[in-house]
């Protein structure tokens, strides 16, 4: 955050002149804004307690008799918060985010990081899918099946993703990023193979 007060100039400002008391220009990066270290492994409670207590000091009604300058980093800073809240509560989108800070491309799975064992899981899948298709219901076990063994391996990737994000928080190394983005990748994967699996049981289900 910024170390000199654009109102006073004489301030230390973080969030606030302490000086002067003028709010500053947020930080867009979202640990930053939080005042946390940039981690993996978040305490829920405690960010949901920081959010809180934010939307409370940074609510734009408490800035409509401020300068413009304070009024308009107030509508910046609530929507930063609504905006980093959203991501870092939820572990895989604050994955995906630290990524994006440490310089790793964040795109589409590609087919070299499915696992070579799920190729034959997913053909069988696909057979089903097109069967039913069709018009034969009678597939439609099997297609619960196969969407039960998705979720089986991706809460095995979600184990994995544990491990990898205390390894990283520990040491911050770039292979492990690496390997977190291999594993996310797979889990994206697997999440759209079970989808297409409850749609299909979903329709199933319509026509009964």
């Amino acid at each position: 955050m910024n170390s000199v007060c654009w109102n006073c100039g004489e301030g230390t400002a973080s969030r606030f002149c302490e000086k002067c008391k003028a709010l500053q220009a947020p930080s867009p990066d979202y640990f930053e804004f939080f005042e946390i270290p940039r981690k993996l492994t978040l305490d829920a409670k405690d960010l949901e307690t920081r959010f809180y207590a934010l939307s409370r000091q940074l609510h734009p009604d408490l800035f409509s008799r401020r300068s413009a300058r304070e009024r308009e980093y107030s509508l910046e800073a609530t929507a930063i918060l609504n905006d980093a809240y959203r991501t870092l509560r939820d572990p895989i989108s604050r994955a995906l985010y630290v990524l994006r800070l440490e310089g790793f491309e964040v795109g589409e799975q590609g087919t070299k990081d499915v696992p070579a064992e799920l190729l034959e899981e997913v053909f069988e899948l696909n057979m089903a899918l097109e069967e039913l298709e069709a018009g034969d219901d009678s597939v439609a076990p099997q297609l619960v099946e196969a969407r039960q063994r998705f979720e089986d391996m991706r809460d095995e990737l979600d184990r994995r993703l544990g491990d990898e994000f205390a390894a990283w928080d520990a040491a911050h190394k770039k292979d492990t990023l690496a390997a977190i983005r291999g594993l996310l990748n797979r889990r994206k994967y697997m999440t759209n193979l079970i989808a297409q699996a409850n749609e299909a049981t979903a329709n199933v289900s319509d026509r009964v």
